[in-house]
């Protein structure tokens, strides 16, 4: 069977890298605004980041200490993964290279340019010339590398300026000089004039080397930065050495900036010495290399837009939306309308709003008794926070389950759990071996002497910033056994014990996967009549793989929406011929995730925080839910109709691991653009017709239709 199993399937890591390379389509598709394009560029280069510091991190030490370990989908070692990444990725860098080059160049025009040293005029030199020596040289810290200096440590993806300098009184003495560019300063200056001018930092620096280093002549300037394995798993660490969790998480912060180095990045061509020299100092092998002739940071894109005037804005930007109010929400107490009907939203179309309102209205609801909600990540800024914190200092009694290990927003939880313990609220931090990644909040109330459960599920994170940029589901139900089911989960989270059994919810790793599974039998048992459609981030679980397979073969048609990596592979003739699968990348993250079983009245849809990967469904605490309401199910087929029609941002999986865009024929369908087109008319006939009690789906069938 794993030899089988090699027939239908690919390495995680080469098929995340093809997510990534879809992502830099969107950079070179000519029908998005230029600076839109820019900044898929630097998503781009970020998602390449975290690949290289997590994923090469992780199968670098397993080259170490686990080499004979083999993939089970690919067959492959880790070194030779790591051949194949390495091989992979550097044709990536030419094309994001040319990429970058071809937008720069067009947005020069609408005077947004990013300039060389070369390109300055006399005054512009002049001014750059002022504002390095009294603003960035004296916050500098150069220092030379010799027997009596040693090679400094460099931290992870910070930019350094280097060059060979030459003892002016002892010729042919070379060694080293090294210049960070310090952290807190901005990575670009702004040039004078009308014009959004701008040259790099680190550009500005390499040019006045001479005054740096000015007992030296300089030669060889570059600049480069080191990527870092970021891979820590603080579980791995003594627990025993405290006894509060936060204190653990700070340590293994600091860990991480001292890591092995997994990638050099330089701007020049290193000479044959400085190759060598680089690869001892960093124990890394010339295939680790990479020149890129374009930034090595690219954050300031955000920032450009704006400092934009708004003619040009409107010109290099996707024009602004606004997650709309619901039209499935009416004014007043949504506390009263969750405990009617259940409600749906569908972020970033709609607004985040009545989720937030909801715990403010139970903040201060005398009936309320408790609210709990697991936390995974949360904006710098969160009126949430204001709520939870509200609310116990209202007397309510407010459980948090905040997960300290969410990857790179570790720094940010622990600063919000200190907040959320300090005004009265009860903060746990989950299980040793286990994160907490699910979704779900439970406000618990007392009516006419009876309990009561007011539940939210969602497939995304309570951050309300990533809420306007991220497609997710949030269902608010008043369903008594939901909320039943929710009660018992906090009290199972509370009390350490993974093993929980639950009537509606199903939750990893003890019954999510097992039940998803229990649900593709019910369709397999139908054969050709059976009908499974999901929609999540990434599928690399093998117990799901060779479900899908075997629904395949029974005759099940089989439709896999999976954004980023996915190790089947469709359309292998005797394995997935009954399997397709669809990628949307456009200018929102999609992000949901969604199981659906069967059709009509049989049919069985879950929503969940859960993508079919091993981590998830085994080592990760996931919730899902049912959606019991019929009206609701009627909107999620639509909404997975509408992406499964879309043929201008979706490509197609084909069984050799590539991705080909479809066929363009009309209808033609951006699946983000017609869910932001629905949302905007429904909630205005919302608003022109309040007391018609017009239905969310009636609207959208007018719209769309």
């Amino acid at each position: 069977m794993k030899k089988e199993l090699l027939n239908y399937t690919q390495n995680r890591e080469l098929s995340w890298l093809e997510f990534n390379k879809r992502v830099l389509e969107e950079a070179q598709d000519i029908t998005v605004p230029l600076l839109e394009r820019m900044k898929f560029v630097a998503i781009f280069t970020s998602n390449l980041d975290e690949f290289f510091m997590i994923r090469v991190g992780s199968l670098f030490d397993m080259a170490h200490t686990e080499a004979q370990t083999v993939d089970k989908r690919s067959g492959m070692t880790a070194i030779e993964q790591l051949k194949k990444i390495y091989a992979a990725v550097a044709p990536l860098y030419k094309e994001r290279d040319k990429t970058y080059a071809d937008i720069k160049r067009q947005l020069n025009p609408y005077g947004v340019c990013g300039l060389d040293f070369k390109e300055l005029d006399s005054q512009d030199k002049k001014y750059v010339k002022k504002y390095f020596k009294e603003q960035v040289l004296p916050v500098l810290s150069p220092q030379i590398v010799d027997a009596n200096h040693p090679f400094p440590h460099l931290l992870n993806k910070e930019i350094y300026v280097t060059a060979n300098l030459s003892d002016k009184n002892h010729k042919g003495k070379v060694r080293m000089g090294i210049v960070p560019v310090p952290q807190f300063i901005s990575d670009i200056l702004y040039l004078p004039g009308e014009d959004v001018r701008y040259i790099r930092m680190e550009k500005v620096i390499m040019e006045y080397l001479d005054i740096v280093f000015e007992q030296y002549e300089v030669a060889d300037p570059n600049y480069i930065c080191v990527t870092r394995n970021a891979d820590i798993a603080p579980d791995d660490e003594a627990l025993e050495v405290t006894d509060d969790f936060r204190i653990l998480m700070k340590n293994t912060l600091h860990k991480r900036r001292k890591m092995a180095v997994v990638r050099l990045e330089v701007a020049e061509k290193l000479s044959d010495e400085m190759e060598d020299f680089f690869c001892e100092k960093f124990q890394i092998k010339p295939v680790q290399i990479f020149r890129t002739n374009m930034p090595m940071k690219l954050s300031y894109i955000f920032t450009i837009s704006g400092n934009l005037p708004e003619p040009l804005k409107k010109a290099l930007t996707y024009p602004p939306f606004t997650p709309q109010p619901s039209a499935a929400v009416e004014e007043g107490s949504i506390m009263r309308q969750v405990r009617k009907k259940d409600v749906l939203l569908f972020y970033p179309y709609e607004s985040m709003q009545p989720f937030l309102k909801l715990i403010k209205e139970a903040s201060v609801d005398p009936n309320v008794l408790t609210i709990k909600i697991t936390i995974y990540r949360l904006a710098s800024k969160a009126r949430l926070v204001e709520y939870l914190c509200a609310a116990a200092e209202n007397g309510k009694e407010v459980t948090v389950l905040i997960e300290l290990r969410a990857r790179f927003d570790e720094q940010n939880n622990i600063d919000w759990s200190e907040r959320l313990e300090e005004a009265g609220c009860r903060v746990i931090y989950g299980f040793e071996n286990y994160k907490v990644h699910s979704k779900i909040c439970l406000i618990t109330y007392r009516n006419r002497g009876d309990i009561q459960y007011i539940t939210q599920v969602g497939t995304g994170n309570y951050n309300e910033k990533t809420a306007t940029m991220y497609t997710d589901l949030s269902l608010m139900t008043g369903d008594y056994s939901i909320g039943k089911d929710a009660a018992l989960f906090f009290n199972n989270m509370a009390t350490g014990n993974l093993d929980g059994h639950y009537n509606r919810l199903i939750v990893s790793p003890t019954s999510l996967k097992q039940n998803v599974l229990r649900l593709m039998d019910e369709e397999i048992e139908k054969g050709d009549k059976g009908r499974i459609i999901m929609k999540m981030n990434s599928i690399t679980d093998v117990d799901f793989i060779k479900k899908v397979s075997e629904a395949s073969c029974a005759g099940v048609k089989v439709d896999l929406l999976v954004r980023g990596i996915c190790c089947i592979l469709p359309g292998v003739p005797g394995y997935t011929d009954n399997v397709r699968v669809i990628s949307v990348v456009g200018r929102f993250l999609e992000h949901p995730r969604i199981f659906s079983f069967g059709t009509g009245k049989e049919q069985k849809i879950y929503i969940g925080s859960a993508d079919m990967m091993t981590r998830n469904t085994q080592k990760r605490v996931e919730v899902a839910c049912p959606i019991l309401d019929d009206n609701i199910k009627k909107i999620i087929n639509h909404d997975l109709k509408i992406m499964l029609s879309d043929n201008i941002k979706a490509r197609i999986l084909q069984n050799d691991g590539t991705y080909r865009k479809r066929e363009l024929v009309e209808p033609y369908i951006d699946s983000q653009a017609v869910f932001m087109e629905e949302m905007i008319e429904a909630s205005k006939m919302a608003k022109e017709k309040p007391k018609k009690k017009i239905g969310l789906l009636s609207m959208i069938k007018n719209i769309f239709h």
